[in-house]
């Protein structure tokens, strides 16, 4: 299940320490939790896109209660697949992608399910998955952690900003870079916690407009605190 060797929590790097360290004290510990189907996590990641937590949870809810296998979803009209999802926001478009990547999976394992992939190594699974359209890095480690609870880390907007202020990645590393960079920066117990406290981080204090610098549990160690 291993992606690679990383350091074990005793050799974590000090900086990455020091930050979950703060997040914990500030917001709590968490526990990794992780279930469901793979194709569920996955399409709710798509629908995720740009939009609430609450918004994707209601247009799941709309999208099964609409259509009661993903292979009746995938035989659908892209009109209906939209009007269900139409509280996500952009469901046109998600609609298309969500009807491609169930076709896609139809097409090559037989019934629209990805419920094989428990059984492969991460590398295999992160390659299947970014093989289908409309896939990304972060959709995939999202299937990754959330569903499959493998030490993948997926780099969203408010994690991508956090560990740029933070300084944990360059000023010039883009999102899908980020990925790679902090792979090798937090180790694999430590994925779940950092992703999930760095978004709420992002969301409550580190805004992408105007930080609370004053209300920052980093104030001291960001190198943006004083810009």
């Amino acid at each position: 299940m291993s992606t690679g060797q990383r350091p074990p929590s005793a050799r974590r790097p000090p900086r990455v320490a020091t930050v979950l360290g703060r997040f914990e004290k500030a917001y709590g510990p968490r526990p990794w939790k992780a279930g469901g189907r793979p194709l569920d996590s996955l399409v709710g990641t798509i629908l995720s896109q740009h939009t609430s937590d609450r918004n994707r949870e209601a247009a799941m809810e709309r999208l099964k209660a609409r259509f009661h296998a993903w292979d009746e979803a995938a035989e659908a009209r892209l009109s209906a697949i939209a009007d269900a999802i139409r509280p996500a926001g952009l469901h046109r478009r998600k609609a298309e992608t969500i009807r491609t990547v169930l076709r896609g999976i139809r097409a090559d394992r037989g019934r629209a399910d990805l419920r094989f992939l428990r059984r492969w190594p991460t590398p295999k699974v992160k390659d299947y998955l970014l093989a289908l359209p409309g896939v990304g890095p972060k959709t995939a480690a999202c299937v990754l952690m959330f569903c499959l609870k493998r030490p993948v880390l997926p780099v969203d907007t408010h994690v991508h900003r956090v560990s740029r202020r933070l300084g944990l990645i360059g000023p010039k590393t883009t999102a899908e870079q980020a990925h790679e960079v902090l792979a090798e920066m937090v180790p694999e117990e430590d994925v779940y916690a950092f992703h999930v406290l760095a978004i709420q981080h992002g969301r409550e204090v580190c805004h992408a407009r105007r930080p609370d610098h004053a209300a920052c549990c980093l104030r001291d160690l960001c190198p943006s605190a004083d810009l």
